[in-house]
């Protein structure tokens, strides 16, 4: 985990659709847990927040809501945000002391204006004296060690929950960028639809999430592995357990990983013919969760036929940019959205 020159009153926060990730001087990462709050929906009082709260999804009485606040990359509920920041704040500022801390958070390249202000507005309500916007694209080209200030071209996809996003990086800007809302989410998603149309058995976000996880693989011919998952069978109503191949898996997920495929090809046919010539010779950078399905760097690389890599600790790219980006504030003040507005 790194180790980043910035004063502790500066935090660097990746607020993804999963997972909230926050930085600090000397400590590295002191928090990355789901972005998932529990709320009494009578007295309004916070029950759990993280993983905690995500261990209640599908299991809590009527009494309790199990929010997860930021849909799509983006805050769909302001206030279970709102509450959610100020908890991981109070915890983290009550452990290292810190207060009234600027901040960087991590934010899709997609959001309009209006949903800008509300992560700003959630962030100072929940105690922040500045905050600074960084697109999450850029954030995780930053942050997997690309040069983003030199007149040479870079290509980042970040594959998170919510969203996949990808960027062609050049100066200290987004030269070309291109999003869509097909990620983790949708992949698990995914798999659940074909267990349940296949096999008749449905299985819960989780289950689906750990077969993504565990055996998922973007090239189908590869080594074929199997996982044992319980689900419940839609004929008797019963619980049942079955295993489910890392093929059935690839066949489930095909069509999202070939729609992630397109976005970034789309992404470079606009590019420039001038930074297209230094992609070819630098590559593709892999970062997110989703990066890490195996062999999607292969069939990335087969599909466009440009190397790909994927970025060291691919997961904590976005809020690893947030702390470099403190850290050399004066080089990389430029690719903070409120600095260039």
């Amino acid at each position: 985990m790194g180790i980043f020159n910035f004063n502790n009153s500066q935090v660097g926060i990746d607020l993804g659709t999963s997972s909230i990730l926050v930085i600090l001087k000397d400590k590295g990462i002191v928090f990355n847990e789901p972005t998932v709050i529990a709320v009494n929906n009578s007295t309004k009082e916070v029950i759990a927040i993280g993983r905690e709260a995500k261990e209640m999804l599908g299991k809590n009485p009527k009494e309790i809501d199990v929010i997860c606040p930021v849909q799509d990359g983006v805050i769909a509920d302001y206030i279970a945000t709102e509450m959610l920041i100020k908890k991981i704040f109070q915890k983290i500022c009550k452990k290292y002391l810190i207060k009234n801390p600027k901040v960087i958070v991590g934010i899709p390249s997609g959001i309009t204006e209006v949903e800008e202000r509300a992560v700003e507005e959630a962030l100072i309500e929940a105690g922040a004296k500045e905050v600074y916007l960084i697109e999450e694209p850029m954030a995780s080209a930053i942050g997997a060690n690309l040069q983003v200030s030199e007149p040479t071209g870079s290509i980042i996809v970040d594959i998170g929950a919510g969203t996949t996003e990808v960027a062609v990086i050049s100066l200290g800007g987004v030269v070309v960028s291109n999003s869509i809302k097909v990620a983790g989410d949708a992949l698990d998603n995914a798999i659940i639809n074909y267990i349940k149309k296949e096999l008749n058995v449905i299985i819960g976000k989780n289950t689906a999430e750990k077969l993504k996880m565990e055996i998922a693989n973007a090239i189908s011919n590869d080594t074929e592995e199997t996982y044992l998952v319980c689900g419940r069978e839609l004929k008797t109503g019963l619980p049942i357990n079955l295993n489910i191949s890392s093929r059935q898996v690839n066949r489930a997920i095909q069509e999202c990983l070939y729609k992630i495929v397109d976005c970034i090809k789309v992404t470079l046919e606009k590019t420039p013919p001038e930074i297209a010539a230094d992609l070819g010779e630098k590559g593709i950078y892999l970062a997110g969760g989703g990066a890490l399905i195996r062999n999607l760097d292969k069939l990335i690389s087969y599909k466009t036929e440009m190397p790909v890599y994927v970025a060291e600790n691919a997961i904590e790219c976005v809020v690893k940019g947030t702390g470099k980006t403190f850290e050399n504030f004066d080089t990389l003040k430029t690719v903070l959205l409120n600095k260039k507005k």
